[in-house]
């Protein structure tokens, strides 16, 4: 029989099973552990967004109202400053009346002009914080939205007011929103926390829209606008409700199978068939995790190459202004020295790093070639740059010298195999006719240009940006990628525990069922932890505070 490792959360129902001396059946650990984990089906995601989880308590009786400008700071021309909260009627109203302040609200969800006025001491059920209140003195001629809740941003009564930019327009309207008693200013991300809190977001929806803002490149772009419209989370979902499946009829074996002529092993049997092939799935989409992190946090570019190749004149290059100190001495650069591209639609992060040479007795260029070392193992691509009058000979050569500078030094930890590329400087140093090329490089893969003159580095960069989009842009017919470490941490422990489920399935007629189901279990909750149906208060404040105020 084999050995089996259950997970430690699982432990203690193991040892129940394994010592056989509880006095419980299958039957009665698994009406145990369903009692213990009752609390966990509190959550629920309605389909549509239209209307607020269930389970939860209505916003309306327990939020505060918050606000907060939502548009960017200094001069604009038009800013948006967003109230959210059961009183943003009673602001909207009288703050900006109808013709002649009448009460009256505008239709929902249509920009309509009002003056927009100091809060009075009497009006529309907001007391100021004072004991009396300011004249109504005129703000600004501001364009009013009105969404009522559920159907707002937040799930609650929201009130948009888009005023001129200036920042004194700004002030002077924030300030009267904090005059009024109840309102307080909203904390960074907050908009977005009550979207998620009353259903109007999944979790996977919150970090699509934290990357949209945070978005510089078009890749990166199109990834968060998937992963916000619920690209990733009807994935998820859809995994989790085929596990939901398999869990119900592996339960109805354990409960039933006895006694029942149509719960048989045959369930059992297609549960397993069913939990292979979404474990196949799941690590189809894990191993797409380092093009994920490539759109999401940029392809990491390293140049390596022996002293006075040109590394730091083709960072200037590339950044068309001197971000590294160029000399004809040896051994100039003694940090890591990165700027950030755009190339193919991805951030890409390029890293200029100490030459590589078999010794030194410098022990800063050695501290430095140690550097250069861990960048290379941390990186995507490896750019190669050499002398053009004098190309490698051999791959051993390149790992030569990154074994000499990672003699001594910490190792990084290398997740693939980079991709190398060779790039050979001073073509211009050549005699006139002649060409260099190194023979254990592809032709598509090397290039040979001069950063003094300027030859061939657009063709480079062209060529690069072609490898870049090649090899980490996604297909817009595929899936939103795997963009977050917490995303692959769950994803991991749910293939793990489907490993375990399936192991412990086929143990034939002693097969630990209760713990095969609670394996089971595991995987659905590590779902949903990644979309927010399980309770994860504990990320919440992590994903949130990335968040500007306002948002």
């Amino acid at each position: 029989m084999r050995l089996f490792k259950p997970s430690a959360a699982l432990l203690p129902l193991y040892l129940i099973h394994a010592r056989g001396g509880s006095g419980l059946s299958a039957r009665a650990v698994l009406s145990i552990r369903r009692a213990l984990t009752a609390r966990t089906s509190a959550l629920c995601l309605n389909a549509d967004h239209d209307e607020p989880r269930s389970g939860l308590t209505p916003s309306n009786t327990l939020a505060e109202t918050i606000f907060a400008l939502s548009s960017g700071g200094g001069r604009a021309g038009v800013s948006v400053i967003r109230i959210s909260g059961p009183q943003a009627r009673e602001v909207l109203l009288q703050m900006a009346p109808g013709r002649q302040g009448a009460a009256e609200l505008p239709p929902p969800r249509q920009a309509v002009l009002r003056r927009l006025r100091q809060p009075s001491e009497h009006g529309g059920g907001c007391g100021d914080r004072g004991g009396e209140g300011p004249p109504a003195e005129l703000i600004d001629q501001a364009l009013v939205l009105w969404f009522p809740g559920p159907r707002s941003f937040t799930g609650e009564d929201v009130v948009e007011l888009h005023t001129h930019g200036s920042r004194a327009v700004v002030a002077a309207t924030l300030g009267a929103l904090n005059s009024i008693r109840g309102l307080r200013l909203a904390e960074p991300g907050e908009f977005t926390r009550q979207a998620f809190s009353n259903g109007r977001m999944s979790l996977t929806e919150v970090e699509g829209l934290g990357d949209l803002i945070n978005s510089d490149t078009e890749e990166q772009r199109k990834q968060a606008l998937a992963q916000m419209e619920g690209v990733q989370r009807r994935v998820f979902e859809g995994w989790r409700e085929t596990l939901l499946g398999s869990l119900a009829h592996t339960e109805a074996l354990i409960d039933f199978g006895e006694d029942a002529d149509d719960v048989t092993e045959a369930a059992l049997s297609g549960a397993v068939s069913r939990v292979r092939s979404l474990r196949a799935e799941m690590a189809a989409r894990l191993r797409d995790g380092e093009r994920g992190e490539a759109v999401r946090d940029g392809v990491r570019l390293a140049i390596l190459g022996p002293p006075n190749a040109g590394k730091s004149s083709l960072l200037n290059a590339l950044a068309a202004r001197d971000a590294a100190i160029v000399s004809p001495t040896a051994g100039t650069t003694r940090d890591v020295v990165s700027l950030t591209l755009e190339l193919g639609g991805l951030p890409v992060v390029v890293s200029d790093t100490a030459g590589l040479r078999a010794e030194t007795a410098d022990e800063i260029e050695r501290q430095g070639m140690a550097r250069a070392a861990k960048e290379a193992a941390r990186a995507h691509l490896q750019l190669w740059v050499y002398d053009a009058l004098a190309p490698p000979q051999s791959a051993e050569q390149l790992e030569a010298a990154l074994a000499s500078a990672r003699a001594g030094a910490e190792q990084e930890p290398q997740q693939a195999e980079p991709q190398k590329l060779l790039l050979l400087n001073k073509v211009d140093l050549l005699p006139e006719g002649t060409a260099s090329a190194s023979a254990f490089f592809a032709a598509d893969r090397q290039w040979g240009v001069s950063c003094l003159t300027g030859e061939g580095v657009q063709d480079f960069l062209t060529s690069l940006a072609e490898i870049v989009k090649r090899q980490y842009g996604a297909d817009e017919r595929e899936p939103a990628l795997v963009t977050r470490a917490r995303h692959v941490q769950h994803l991991t422990a749910c293939v793990k525990a489907l490993d375990a489920f399936v192991e412990l399935a086929q143990l034939g007629d002693g097969a630990p069922l209760d713990i095969a189901t609670e394996e089971l279990r595991t995987a659905v909750n590590e779902l949903g932890k990644i979309t927010g149906r399980v309770d994860v208060e504990e990320l919440l404040d992590v994903i949130f505070r990335d968040f500007c105020i306002g948002k």
